[in-house]
């Protein structure tokens, strides 16, 4: 039985696409069947604002860089397939997706990989509704900083009716003299 003979240009693009997913936490799968040219230049600029690649890959290729990546995401990787590399946060790209999605009824998305992770449509749908994490951090800075801004109104009001008080009082010395 011959040896299976692989291409070295089959070799050479998985290894492209490992060097592109190398140290990317979040993947979105999106079938992009239908859209125009001008659609996906539309949707490729808003997601490059987030950080985000659209990248149109052949599934094969797709499936042997992410089990080397130790992720079973092949149920995703069926008919033209989009993956969209989220080099940050995941949750706003999936929101750019789904939003552009309403505009455009033919960008459908598949599923996703979110930090290990693999998510279903409706998951990554519910995902992208959460606040961003820095969004979350921003809310928890502003949580802790209440009670320190509350001491200092409080302290201020103290000083500030002593000093009223002490000017009310010296007033009232020197109207008396």
């Amino acid at each position: 039985m011959a040896e299976k003979v692989i291409q070295p240009y089959k070799v050479e693009a998985v290894a492209a696409l490992d060097h592109k997913f190398e140290g990317v936490q979040d993947f979105l799968f999106a079938g992009y069947r239908g859209m125009t040219v001008e659609q996906l230049f539309t949707l490729r600029r808003a997601l490059r604002q987030e950080g985000a690649e659209f990248k149109v890959v052949k599934n094969n290729f797709a499936k042997i860089a992410f089990k080397k990546m130790n992720a079973n995401v092949d149920a995703y990787l069926v008919g033209p397939t989009a993956v969209v590399v989220a080099r940050k946060d995941g949750g706003p790209v999936a929101k750019i997706l789904f939003d552009f999605a309403k505009e455009v009824p033919t960008l459908e998305l598949k599923g996703g990989l979110l930090a290990g992770n693999i998510y279903s449509a409706a998951q990554v749908e519910a995902y992208s509704k959460l606040p961003s994490k820095n969004q979350l951090i921003s809310m928890l800075m502003s949580t802790m900083k209440a009670p320190v801004q509350n001491l200092v109104f409080v302290l201020n009001g103290v000083t500030t009716k002593l000093v009223r008080t002490l000017q009310a009082v010296a007033d009232q010395k020197a109207a008396g003299q």
